[in-house]
């Protein structure tokens, strides 16, 4: 217990409240919104004499283990000649929340989902994010489906956007699912259930293969963070494990990367603005050159995503253990993403990151706002009316999405630092191995190697930049606040 005779998780949970009301954000729902989700008595049904019926399709869920809130469903369809038929059924979300209702109104206030360490405030109420927009096993669900036609290269040869009706068979989990498509456990139990769904996985799998690669070759980063879990044994915590990639992840991000550029430029093709997710070419890229030069490679002067690409396989290869850090501090030099409005025609700014000209986010409407308002418009689109935001309410919408999801990353980020001075707090004056993540007029922050814990250097820190490797004393933390600070050991 912390020491004010609280149970961890609720003192995180407290602080948790505290701080989003700090940051602007709702964590509770408002009584009229709570009337209206009362009203709702079930799951959409379809109405629409154009709504396909894609239930015989072999879908299924990856999500995280403890997810309950399912955006997106994925198939596949191999073609006689190669090639295969890609399918993403995203929840139709649209068809239970209506634009400018209560319920409208408190996501589009949080327009996110904010995830803290031992509780989650929905952008949605649970009973429509985990059960009537969620795409749940053995439920029937309407949903807006991506269909992508992609040649034996990963080509994307042809693509469709259209509502169906689809069905959810089997809700699978990322690392049982890596595990097994790597020979290093068995088939998940779920799989086996469903006649043909171990094929079809595996022929997703060589399909998200194939587009990563040549994303990669286009110049795509792959970037590996370690990303801290709150680990806890009933309401004590016990550790924060690092959460990282695999190859069932890889299958949902590389058919999300796709079907978001299909969203973006079906919006264009229809003469329609889109709300697009860009990474602008980054600001600090003279520090990045610095990194590539302590790591024996040279980079142009100028930003470029193919060289930078290339110099980071080369640096993982050299050294898979530290390639979190470099990625880290690549990351933080490259700047944050943000929300921007693009009218047909315009030269696309593009997602530096992922090498893409076109992208938009439209997978995850339960848990993102921008994603909602994406649906909206394609619906739209679909059915020839008008658009249901003018250009202006959409520009005012990309700066408020863009700003308040920082503010939902500082909630997670100080509920993380919470946690991590209570694991913390018992070690003051012990040292570790730490890599430089932030310097500016602001401070200079550190992230340990082992636990990833990130704190504030203090004492030392003159002469510091983003990636430096540096040894630390632990001096200080406060739980109520997520404060935890070192000084430099030379």
């Amino acid at each position: 217990m912390s020491k004010n005779g609280e149970h961890h998780r609720a003192t995180l949970q407290r602080i948790a409240h505290r701080v989003m009301i700090e940051r602007g954000l709702l964590p509770d729902f408002s009584k009229q919104a709570l009337a209206e989700l009362d009203q709702i008595g079930g799951p959409a049904a379809s109405t629409n004499g154009t709504v396909r019926d894609l239930r015989k399709l072999l879908w299924c869920s990856i999500d995280n283990d403890d997810s309950r809130d399912l955006d997106q469903l994925t198939a596949a369809r191999p073609l006689p000649r190669g090639g295969a038929i890609v399918f993403v059924a995203v929840a139709d979300v649209d068809a239970l929340v209506s634009n400018r209702s209560a319920l409208d109104g408190h996501a589009r206030h949080n327009t996110t989902s904010v995830y803290t360490a031992a509780k989650i405030f929905p952008m949605l109420p649970e009973k429509l994010s985990t059960d009537l927009t969620s795409l749940n096993q053995d439920e029937d669900r309407l949903a807006i489906v991506v269909e992508m036609t992609f040649a034996d290269d990963g080509t994307l040869q042809s693509s469709d956007i259209y509502e169906a009706t689809v069905r959810n068979y089997a809700k699978l989990a990322y690392n049982s699912v890596a595990d097994w498509l790597n020979g290093s456990g068995p088939m998940p139990a779920p799989i086996g259930t469903v006649s043909g769904l171990d094929e079809n996985l595996r022929l997703q799998d060589r399909v998200a293969q194939t587009l990563k690669a040549r994303r990669h070759t286009h110049g795509a980063l792959d970037l590996q963070t370690i990303e801290a879990r709150a680990v806890f044994d009933g309401d004590l915590l016990v550790d924060l494990a690092p959460d990282t990639r695999n190859r069932a992840k890889e299958i949902i991000e590389d058919f999300m990367i796709a079907a978001n550029g299909v969203a973006a430029r079906f919006l264009a093709s229809k003469k329609i603005a889109s709300m697009r997710r860009v990474v602008r070419t980054p600001n600090r890229w003279d520090r990045i050159v610095e990194l590539a030069a302590e790591h024996g490679s040279v980079l142009p002067s100028q930003p470029d995503s193919k060289a930078l690409g290339q110099f980071l396989v080369s640096a993982h290869a050299a050294d898979p253990l530290r390639f979190p850090d470099l990625s880290l501090s690549v990351i933080k030099l490259m700047g944050a993403g943000e929300y921007v409005v693009e009218m047909p025609g315009d030269d696309a700014i593009g997602h530096f990151g992922l090498a893409v000209r076109d992208y938009t986010h439209s997978t995850a409407p339960n848990r993102r706002y921008p994603d909602l308002i994406t649906h909206r418009m394609l619906k739209a689109a679909m059915s020839g009316h008008r658009p249901p935001y003018d250009v202006d309410e959409l520009e005012e919408l990309a700066q408020h999405c863009t700003e308040e999801e920082d503010a939902a990353k500082k909630v997670e980020r100080q509920v993380e630092k919470t946690a991590a001075a209570m694991l913390l707090e018992s070690k003051i004056r012990q040292q570790f191995e730490a890599i430089v993540t932030g310097a500016s007029a602001k401070g200079t922050w550190v992230r340990l190697l082992h636990p990833p814990i990130e704190g504030r250097l203090v004492e030392g820190y003159d002469g510091m930049d983003v990636g430096r490797r540096i040894r630390v004393q632990l001096v200080y933390t406060n739980v109520e606040r997520g404060y935890i600070d070192f000084k430099r050991i030379s």
